[in-house]
């Protein structure tokens, strides 16, 4: 509700201020030759034909003369004084020409209008005049006319205002204004600043947002590789530097656009090129919408974060608490930054930037600037920077309270830190811009009267009455505002600026470098694998009866090959099913050449689960002996024995045979019996394909 009060305030200043207007005009003394010699000395300007002072009316009148110096009517002298410097009777009085003196000098010199090839002026047609008023002798008389000037001396400075010069003059109804003036706009080329200036604050503009990109895309892709990492209250940063990327990409794209966007080609022959004014322009419109918005929302956002910030540390919210507001966040972060945009645009306050080659607002129009600039930022530094310090303060008395827990006061003391220095970056830049805005607000009347004292010469335009020492910004000022615009967004960097950050890169091109296609699918289909056997397993423990796992995923975990979760090179046991390492049977990799590497591979699956199931076969007697059954288990273990004794000689040979264990080279039979890195247990189970079928059988028969 106040953000609305707010707003709508902002609507009804910028509608008051855009309605009032000043009119301090005073009499002054006659200055044009050629009316000398008139009834009367004082003059009032601007004049009926929009003149703006005696020098362009005397210019203007001086087209007519021939009509004078001929004398084809007897009022035609007094007509065209009047017309082109009016009489000024008194203080708050004009006379004017009326409608049947207009007639009458129209119809006696038409004749000689057309051999001089003299045209009438639009504003000089008789119907638009008064009708006049008869004098006691019986001729017309003037009507005098009301005007605001003010009761001063007749030598006082006149204010006649800004009138727009053709130069600068655009189509009606385009709704553009410049200094007061409408259907008129700014030159393309900066009032202040000089062409080497522009060009050199074009390059700097463009590094600045190339760094500015970078910076936020870094902190955007880090989010994205670890989504977890960046919860509640910390989440709003990352919003923060999406904001402010779409900032730092327009300002590259008009970086690259040069002023193509952001001003309107010249429309009228002599006029020069305006910068863009009003919602004509799509490019430019577009421009001026997501560069206000996400400016707007990147504060915002900014402020959301002090808010969380504060819940976290003040009433002590949890992650999962401030998550649930995140709804609240968003509308906030998003709505206020459009309601802005909408107005603006009804309001047709978009402005060409001649120098950034982009589209904002109050760059011309100091009312929009200050409550659609100027009044956002500080509200948003006033209530961001509010609840900072509380946060702070809440958290300071948390670590006076947990002041003999040192290691936790450790971390508690580096997250303060790093608070402080994040809002640090943030509000340097942030109030330095603010600074600029307010100089710009105080020093820019000066300004544009310098500019109109400098240009109002060669525009034909009258010049300001103000007499005061020539003022233009410096371009360094303008440097500072781009720069403080851009830099907020790189402070996002410091918060990902860590060691867990550069292990999470370094983790992420290891892993995309060193992925093969048909390894991980290997790995995928082997957690699929583990996932139901554990399920499974989880499933038969409930049951009373154990039930054998399914065949399909027996087939599954032989077609696996590898373990890829066993770096030691071990086997993995699921429900009597054995996942073997291939690298753990040496003999099949050192004499890959003199055996069958599919035969040796069947033959080490089976004896993994024949392991699995002694294994297995032990845990269900120990249920068994609970049960009674101790001599059935005792029976079943001592064929199991004497089984694994009598065939531990065997060994399975390349073709098929079985060979004694001592018959077999010394190194083969170290690496198959006595590898000091084999596993004890696999080293005393059984290798032999046919003496795991025969144990399997004893199993089933007991």
């Amino acid at each position: 509700m106040p953000s609305c009060t707010w707003m709508l305030l902002g609507v009804c200043m910028v509608l008051v201020d855009s309605c009032l207007a000043h009119s301090l005009f005073t009499c002054e003394p006659v200055r044009v030759q050629w009316c000398h010699g008139m009834p009367y000395n004082m003059t009032f300007f601007p004049n009926m034909l929009e003149h703006y002072d005696q020098d362009i009316a005397a210019n203007k009148m001086q087209h007519f003369m021939p009509l004078v110096n001929l004398r084809c009517s007897p009022d035609v002298h007094l007509f065209l004084c009047q017309a082109f410097v009016p009489e000024c009777t008194e203080q708050t009085r004009v006379l004017r020409p009326c409608k049947s003196q207009c007639e009458r000098v129209l119809s006696e010199c038409s004749r000689n209008m057309d051999t001089f090839g003299i045209t009438w002026p639009q504003e000089l047609q008789c119907d638009r005049l008064e009708p006049c008023q008869s004098s006691m002798h019986g001729s017309d008389v003037p009507q005098l006319k009301d005007t605001t000037t003010s009761k001063s001396s007749s030598s006082a400075s006149r204010d006649l205002g800004f009138w727009c010069p053709l130069q600068l003059k655009t189509h009606p109804g385009q709704g553009s204004s410049f200094l007061g003036a409408l259907d008129c706009a700014a030159p393309c080329d900066n009032m202040y600043l000089k062409p080497h200036e522009i060009e050199f604050a074009k390059t700097f503009i463009g590094i600045c947002s190339i760094v500015c990109l970078c910076a936020t895309l870094f902190t955007f892709l880090t989010f994205l590789i670890d989504v977890k990492r960046f919860r509640y209250p910390e989440r709003p940063i990352i919003f923060y530097a999406i904001c402010y990327s779409f900032v730092s990409l327009i300002y590259f794209i008009g970086f690259l656009l040069g002023n193509e966007l952001a001003c309107n080609k010249p429309s009228l022959l002599g006029a020069v090129s305006t910068v863009v004014q009003g919602s004509q322009s799509k490019g430019c419109t577009l421009l001026f919408m997501m560069l206000y918005f996400f400016s707007t929302a990147g504060m915002v956002w900014w402020v959301i974060l002090t808010i969380t910030w504060f819940l976290a540390a003040g009433p002590k919210w949890s992650c999962e608490a401030i998550e649930k507001k995140a709804v609240w966040f968003h509308a906030s972060a998003w709505g206020i930054p459009g309601s802005l945009t909408v107005i603006l645009l009804a309001l047709n306050k978009v402005e060409g930037d001649g120098i950034s080659g982009v589209c904002f607002v109050g760059l011309y129009d100091l009312t929009a600037l200050k409550w659609f600039v100027l009044v956002p930022q500080a509200l948003g530094v006033l209530a961001g920077l509010s609840l900072l310090l509380a946060g702070i303060v809440s958290l300071n008395h948390v670590r006076q309270v947990i002041q003999h827990d040192e290691r936790n006061q450790e971390k508690l003391k580096k997250f303060m830190i790093r608070i402080g220095v994040f809002s640090g970056l943030y509000l340097l830049p942030l109030l330095t811009l603010l600074a600029c805005y307010l100089y710009e607000q105080v020093q820019r009347s000066t300004w544009e009267n310098t500019w109109i004292n400098e240009r109002c010469q060669e525009y034909s335009i009258p010049c300001s009455y103000k007499r005061t020492d020539p003022s233009r910004p410096d371009l360094s000022l303008f440097l500072i505002k781009y720069l403080m615009t851009l830099v907020v967004g790189i402070s996002a960097v410091f918060w990902v600026s860590s060691k867990k950050t550069c292990s999470e890169w370094a983790y992420f091109f290891n892993r995309t470098r060193k992925k093969d296609p048909i390894s991980e699918s290997r790995r995928v289909l082997q957690e699929s694998c583990e996932f139901f056997l554990k399920h499974n397993s989880h499933v038969q423990h409930k049951k009373k009866h154990y039930k054998p796992s399914s065949h399909k995923l027996k087939v599954i975990s032989k077609s696996m090959g590898t373990n890829t979760g066993d770096p030691a090179g071990t086997s993995t046991c699921h429900d009597g099913l054995a996942v073997p390492v291939t690298s753990s049977n040496h003999y099949m990799h050192t004499h890959g050449s003199e055996s069958d590497p599919k035969g040796s591979f069947e033959a080490s699956v089976r004896e993994q689960g024949e392991q699995c199931g002694s294994r297995r076969g032990s845990s269900r007697g120990s249920k068994e002996r609970s049960r009674g059954l101790q001599a059935d288990r005792r029976s079943k273990t001592g064929s199991s024995s004497r089984v694994s004794s009598r065939t531990e000689s065997l060994r399975g040979a390349p073709d098929g045979r079985i060979i004694p264990k001592n018959d077999l080279p010394q190194e083969v039979q170290l690496a198959i019996g006595h590898s000091p890195f084999q596993d004890p247990i696999q080293s005393s189970a059984p290798r032999s394909v046919d003496v795991a079928t025969e144990q399997s059988h004893a199993r089933d028969s007991a």
